[in-house]
């Protein structure tokens, strides 16, 4: 069994210290074999802040998977925006823009989303879609597999103000022969969704957006961050958000594997 606890735009230079105290102490209890932070790291990519994420980080009691948002590049500081726009990152928390884990169980591989010629909608590069086509095609058979970029590959429904991913629909295509989960964040909302993409051979892919884990930037919507959790055939995939003083459960979806694709399970 592997548990992932899947955490989004922690925003160091907003956090609400009270969550942030509940969040470490809910994972120091529940031992995940893997973290996993879809970008915006920092509220305005300043060295202070990125100092405070390093040491929570450090701090976690398991590895980590971290992948840039677009708040981890310099707004105000237009020369290091356009000249070093991910440094300071790269410095402080991973050199690495297309981090891999995999422990013959897993398999996850990180995309970075930011680019500094945009505000806040993301983009990744034919280069990124033929990685992440080459990397998950070598992927351990049976293995749970799971890309995580900071903006989401397609946009929620209903959105009046869509999240735009440059080639998003291009590498959800390729997500679908190949991926079972993506993991994103920057809506600061937790939800799921189902997407079949078009391509041939395509499977579901299972969207998992996480809230905003601990920033006082909520948008009307507690702090969250989601458990994903993975035995053989079976999936669950909870919401867990704050609630006075601690996390809880606010919503729990079962899954199956079925034909090599996982499906909503009704136990």
């Amino acid at each position: 069994m592997r548990t992932i606890a899947h955490l989004s735009d922690l925003h160091f230079g907003r956090e609400d210290e009270r969550v942030q105290a509940a969040l470490v102490a809910e994972l120091d209890r529940l031992r995940p074999s893997l973290v996993v932070v879809s970008g915006d790291l920092t509220q305005r990519a300043r060295r202070r802040q990125f100092e405070a994420c390093a040491r929570f980080l450090r701090a976690l009691p398991a590895p980590a998977l971290v992948v840039p948002g677009n708040h981890d590049i310099p707004l105000f500081d237009v020369l290091r925006r356009f000249l070093s726009p991910l440094g300071r990152y790269r410095r402080y928390i991973a050199d690495d823009l297309a981090p891999l884990f995999e422990d013959g169980e897993l398999f996850v591989v990180g995309l970075n989303s930011a680019r500094p010629e945009l505000w806040k909608d993301g983009a990744l590069s034919p280069e990124q879609v033929e990685l992440l086509r080459r990397r998950f095609a070598a992927a351990p058979e049976g293995s749970l597999r799971l890309l995580v970029t900071h903006h989401p590959l397609k946009a929620r429904p209903g959105d009046p103000e869509p999240a735009i991913t440059r080639l998003g629909p291009e590498a959800l295509e390729v997500a679908g022969r190949h991926v079972d989960l993506a993991l994103a964040g920057h809506l600061h909302m937790g939800y799921l969704a189902d997407v079949r993409p078009t391509g041939e051979g395509a499977r579901a892919v299972v969207l998992v957006q996480a809230g905003t884990a601990m920033s006082n930037r909520r948008r009307h919507e507690p702090n969250s961050y989601n458990r994903i959790t993975v035995d053989g055939d079976r999936l669950e995939i909870a919401i867990r958000a704050f609630r006075e003083d601690a996390f809880a459960t606010r919503e729990t979806l079962p899954f199956e594997r079925r034909d090599g694709a996982w499906a909503r399970s009704e136990s």
